[in-house]
């Protein structure tokens, strides 16, 4: 069954773990919020991950659909309970992509 997994990724690297999931063909997800940044007497605005460190990766575990998730380039590794990826409910994802 195809769900959602939480990664962890190498710190600041989300988006660089994404391109390497998203081309392997992976559906990656990494919500991201406009932090304002303010230097050198000038204010704008730029993208920032939500969840410093995660992003999400649809995936099917029984077809052996995780593997490759622990050896893309900005991975840390795939978030487990025991041996078993650690599923995040499709309602949570909904949910923050709604917002």
């Amino acid at each position: 069954m195809i769900r959602w997994y939480a990664t962890y990724t190498q710190s600041g690297m989300e988006l660089w773990a994404r391109s390497n999931l998203w081309e392997r063909g992976y559906e990656v997800y990494l919500p991201r919020y406009l932090k304002r940044r303010r230097h050198a007497r000038r204010t704008d605005w730029v993208p920032r991950p939500l969840f410093s460190r995660y992003l999400f990766v649809r995936a099917d575990p029984e077809r052996g659909g995780t593997r490759g998730i622990d050896y893309a380039p900005g991975v840390v590794h795939l978030l487990r309970m025991g041996q078993l990826p650690s599923a995040v409910p499709d309602q949570i994802i909904r949910e923050i992509q709604g917002r």
